[in-house]
């Protein structure tokens, strides 16, 4: 269904509305300095270039899925494995050459876009992310430089500990883990807890570019590498394919490709110091974020209150908008006062349950919920 309610019925016109509202949420960098600075005693730890040779092609080739679906330059991963050794040498010069020259082939820059359900009505474009596939080609080199990046910024220790998302050793599960025992830990010595769920508003396409490479250089992004991932970024486009219709191509002036190598490790970048000075407990699994608090007294709610404040502000000036209307407040423990939280002036909406990580979390911390759910599902499974 279109926007004024018309059905659409045509494939030929399904494809172009999708592709017109997922570059509708674009995001166009502001014209305002922002602060870059990071821990003084970081400052002096670059990673500038990057380290190619026949190994590191090899070792991205046996990683690759054979059932990979092609990208718009129709190299099926299968067809990569199959002629790795042969394909291994010419690859390592055309990487090479790309990373020197910091110059990417168009067609590196190209994504056909799947749209992919996620809740609520199947009619509403609202209620699909797009998922990006990219040359085969090209996510060989973006592993080998997501390894790389990924070994400079673990080793240290430049990710803050809240994010739990992308990262090894650290998952749904462990940010689960970390958030339920604190929060029981605190009723079971007699306290109460708020916790405050946010919501990004379109998080991954939203990312600006420009403030994107500034928040790059302040992690000690240099060099090559760093000239490589903002010619990577600009002049790309995507397309919408369904049922083997096409859209026309649109360009892509912010956000990082869900469905790329290189995206999550990006956006984890981004979004890193977000919650740097918090003085509450915070957890991320990628956007997916929330801040909670032992709450005693007025005090204790006033500093969540400013906790979430500050986050609102350093949000906006890095242009990663919440949205309010999907953030919400749930209050636990028997004398807990249930103080109000706002955002823009609006209340937090009371929850008494929420779904996080696709498991129920009850304000009265109890799994019957949760339980009966399974239940119900298996008994439908079962017939």
């Amino acid at each position: 269904m279109s926007d004024n309610g018309i059905s659409l019925n045509s494939d030929k016109d399904i494809p172009g509305y999708f592709n017109q509202y997922f570059s509708s949420v674009f995001t166009t960098d502001l014209n305002y300095s922002v602060s870059t600075s990071m821990n003084a005693d970081k400052a002096d730890i670059t990673c500038e270039n990057l380290y190619v040779d026949l190994g590191t092609i090899a070792k991205a080739i046996s990683r690759i899925t054979p059932d990979k679906e092609m990208g718009p330059d129709e190299l099926s991963a299968k067809l990569l494995i199959e002629v790795q050794n042969e394909i291994a040498y010419p690859l390592l010069l055309l990487f090479k050459k790309s990373l020197s020259e910091s110059s990417i082939p168009q067609d590196w820059k190209q994504a056909n876009v799947t749209p992919i359900f996620e809740k609520g009505s199947r009619n509403s474009v609202g209620n699909y992310r797009p998922v990006s596939l990219t040359s085969q080609i090209c996510k060989l080199f973006e592993t080998i430089m997501r390894d790389a990046l990924v070994h400079y910024l673990e080793n240290n220790h430049l990710i803050l500990d809240s994010q739990h998302g992308f990262r090894k050793g650290r998952s749904c599960l462990t940010n689960l883990l970390e958030f339920l025992d604190r929060v029981t830990g605190c009723v079971d010595a007699g306290d109460s807890v708020d916790v405050i769920f946010l919501d990004f508003a379109k998080a991954f396409d939203n990312v600006p570019h420009k403030r994107l490479v500034l928040k790059l250089k302040s992690h000690g992004i240099q060099g090559k590498i760093l000239d490589w991932i903002s010619e990577w970024l600009q002049g790309r486009v995507q397309r919408v394919c369904i049922r083997g219709v096409k859209s026309s191509w649109i360009e892509v002036f912010s956000g990082v490709p869900q469905g790329s190598v290189l995206g999550p490790i990006l956006f984890l970048i981004y979004i890193n110091n977000l919650d740097f000075g918090i003085r509450n407990w915070i957890l991320k699994f990628a956007d997916d974020t929330k801040i909670f608090s032992r709450i005693n007294d007025s005090l204790d709610s006033e500093r969540l209150q400013s906790d979430l404040l500050q986050l609102i502000r350093r949000s906006e000036e890095w242009q990663m908008l919440f949205n309010v209307n999907k953030c919400n407040v749930m209050h636990i423990g028997k004398q807990n006062q249930q103080r109000q939280y706002f955002m823009h002036d609006q209340c937090l909406e009371v929850v008494c349950q929420e779904k996080d990580f696709g498991i129920l979390i009850s304000n009265d911390l109890k799994v019957s919920q949760q339980c009966q759910q399974h239940t119900t599902r298996l008994q439908e499974f079962l017939g």
